[in-house]
């Protein structure tokens, strides 16, 4: 297990049962209006940052927002749904198919399994900021196709609020369903 993998597997250990401002479907009625500055970017020990809108335990679905700096390189993965990425700023694009590159403005469906592995080049001149909606988990493979961890929005949701606590920030803003 890589450093960034280990420093991942000990926050998990360490949360439990993640609690925090759940909303039930029957008082959810109303539209909830989150504010880029509602919710705090939290640094993950792999250099990006993370800032996680809302969470579904029952659907295992995770929304969250990403900044990944030039010259950043994701673990290899796929995930076990759906996602949709929708990129704000700056460039990246899977290792997989680097001709496929996704631009401030541009929209990334990713079909269930699809194994990839995303990368901002050394070269670019600005911070990729990239929404992804992700149904399922996020399953990460070594070079063989081994699994090495496994990210589900429980995880996400819970290693997200113990980053915010270590840093004195708040992150009760954040939609929590199921």
């Amino acid at each position: 297990m890589n450093d960034k993998n280990q420093a991942l597997s000990d926050i998990f250990k360490s949360l439990g049962n993640p609690q925090g401002g759940v909303v039930s479907m029957e008082h959810a009625r109303e539209a909830i209006l989150i504010e880029r500055s509602d919710l705090p970017e939290v640094a993950l020990p792999d250099g990006s940052t993370l800032q996680v809108l809302q969470v579904d335990f029952n659907n295992n679905l995770w929304i969250v927002r990403n900044r990944f700096k030039p010259g950043f390189c994701i673990d290899t993965h796929y995930h076990t749904g759906a996602v949709y990425a929708f990129t704000e700023a700056g460039e990246w694009y899977y290792k997989e198919y680097p001709k496929l590159i996704n631009k401030a403005g541009s929209y990334l469906y990713e079909p269930a399994h699809s194994v990839h592995t995303l990368t901002v080049s050394p070269d670019a001149t600005e911070d990729a900021v990239v929404n992804f909606i992700i149904f399922g988990s996020n399953v990460n493979v070594d070079e063989q196709g081994n699994v090495v961890s496994i990210l589900d929005a429980q995880a996400v949701y819970g290693v997200y609020k113990a980053l915010c606590e270590a840093e004195g920030k708040n992150c009760d803003a954040t939609i929590v369903m199921g």
